[in-house]
């Protein structure tokens, strides 16, 4: 059952403090909590539950505040429960009317409120939040006094800052295109150890060895199936081959084929004591669950063994997290790595999380939906397109073309004769290459600082939304650096009226420092 709950922000006087005193309402959780569209995710978390039966779930509120914190500090889920119950300003920010020393949930709620909201539903919260949050950065630059007779030098650098790098004017032309779409692609690595089919297949038979006992103890006529061979011989087989550096692949393959005919005489053992009566019902749910990927993993590695290839689909690399898949990324580091795939985008300077994939996929066939999804949102196409060498295909170069869009790249043909133009087009090339480093800021800070590089959620559901609610995060603090950036601006202002010889290296300082730390907003 769920309660809607009154979700009108609380002023900061009205907030009681038992210590004393009032918030400070330039804290960064109370700027979120402004920010976060409360109404709007309840729509959307309140049809999950029955408006009459059961007991009272959390409010929406406190479900995705406590994702938000988590996601934001990198935390684990023990240690958001308690960063909330000893912090008053997240305790302002999930909607409490006081200071509480108490736990708000238990930290098992995590996981049900991972699997409350989905990947469609975070995108639109997304999308909502940097809408909002551009009309607050259009309110406060709105602000900012207008003097054109000022000499200072900052002054003019104050006029400089415009909207129109990532909101459109109001007297754009319909049939002209506007703004910039910079995608590209990259994995969210799953936490998982590096796989082979030895540390697999090992893992396996102890797994099925654990399940045997199980259900032995049943009954104690079961005990008469239990496979008669050695385990401590079995791991030995294991361990002889994988503590070698370098061993050969004959050894290898040879220490596969002990390892699937130990399995296959467990998967037989399974087979003979159902038959005799053990039921799998008395198994807890993890092991029979993990008992089909056992299955699954030993036709994919018997099919591996005899055959010319590596490859086959579907590839199973981990037992508990069965979602995960080998994605080849190429890159120097990790040739190789086992996570999500993901397709980002970047509107005017705001990441948006486009698609997220299990499955290796090419990442050219993202490029002509995420430009009719930006025309969708802003009702044309982007003037430009800055994309790496995978999607600058035959397909995506002929919409462009038909769309009247840029896209980066080499442009076909012979290079012309004429100096001035080649030069002029090796300069376009260089800023589109630079400006497609965006994205690549985005994949940096997302990993460094909202814990895209180990996604520590096992399930699915709860992998996705950790990934989805990444970008979310990463788009509220976009706004919260430009919120930070215009006040600063407008004391800039101030400053210069009083002092007006040094506010222009104040300012200029600020933005260096912004863009430097920030490639997201360059």
């Amino acid at each position: 059952m769920y309660r809607k709950h009154h979700n009108g922000q609380l002023s900061i006087e009205e907030f009681h403090v038992p210590f004393g005193g009032t918030l400070d309402p330039d804290n960064r959780w109370v700027l979120f909590s402004r920010l976060v569209l409360w109404e709007e995710l309840e729509e959307t978390y309140a049809p999950q539950f029955n408006p009459t039966t059961g007991a009272p779930a959390k409010p929406v509120r406190l479900a995705f505040g406590a994702l938000f914190i988590k996601q934001r500090l990198g935390l684990s889920d023990e240690e958001t429960v308690e960063q909330i119950r000893e912090n008053a300003y997240m305790q302002f920010f999930l909607g409490f009317a006081g200071y509480s020393s108490k736990s708000p949930f238990d930290p098992s709620m995590m996981v049900h409120f991972r699997k409350r909201f989905s990947e469609e539903d975070l995108k639109r919260i997304n999308e909502l939040i940097a809408e909002r949050g551009k009309a607050m950065v259009i309110e406060a630059m709105s602000s900012l006094p207008d003097d054109n007779d000022s000499d200072d030098p900052g002054a003019d650098a104050v006029n400089q800052k415009s909207l129109d790098d990532f909101v459109k004017p109001a007297d754009w032309p319909e049939d002209k295109n506007w703004g910039t779409l910079t995608i590209d692609a990259s994995c969210t690595p799953a936490d998982i150890t590096y796989p082979t089919d030895l540390k697999l297949l090992n893992e396996a038979r102890e797994s099925t060895e654990r399940i045997i006992d199980d259900l032995c103890d049943q009954h104690m006529d079961f005990r008469k199936h239990r496979p008669r061979y050695d385990r401590g011989k079995a791991r030995a087989v294991f361990l002889n081959v994988a503590k070698q550096k370098k061993p050969r692949r004959r050894k290898i393959k040879a220490a596969i084929r002990r390892q699937l005919d130990y399995l296959q005489r467990n998967l037989d053992t399974i087979d003979a004591l159902i038959v005799a009566g053990a039921g799998l019902s008395g198994l807890k749910t993890h092991w029979w669950q993990k008992l089909l990927v056992i299955s699954e993993l030993h036709r994919q590695q018997s099919i591996l063994l005899y055959a010319k290839t590596r490859s086959i689909p579907d590839r199973i690399v981990n037992l508990v997290q069965r979602q995960v898949r080998p994605i080849v990324r190429g890159k120097a580091r990790a040739a190789v790595e086992f996570g999500a795939k993901i397709s980002v985008s970047v509107r005017n300077g705001f990441a948006f999380l486009h698609r997220i994939s299990w499955d290796p996929y090419s990442e050219g066939e993202d490029l002509i939906p995420q430009a009719k999804k930006y025309k969708h949102e802003h009702g044309c196409y982007p003037e430009r397109i800055c994309a790496d060498r995978i999607y600058i295909t035959t397909k995506n170069r002929n919409f462009c073309t038909r769309n009247n869009i840029r896209l980066s790249g080499k442009r076909l043909g012979r290079p012309p004769k004429d100096p001035e133009i080649n030069a002029a087009h090796k300069q376009q090339l260089s800023a589109d290459q630079r400006r497609r480093n965006e994205v690549e800021g985005v994949f940096g800070s997302g990993k460094r600082k909202y814990s895209l590089r180990l996604i520590m959620a096992r399930l699915t559901k709860g992998a996705e939304t950790s990934i989805s609610m990444g970008f979310l995060v990463m788009c509220a603090e976009k706004i919260l650096r430009l919120l930070r950036l215009f006040f600063v601006t407008i004391f800039a202002w101030f400053y210069s009226w009083q002092w007006p010889g040094s506010s222009w290296v104040v300012l200029r300082n600020i933005c260096l420092l912004e863009t430097v730390k920030s490639p997201v907003t360059a």
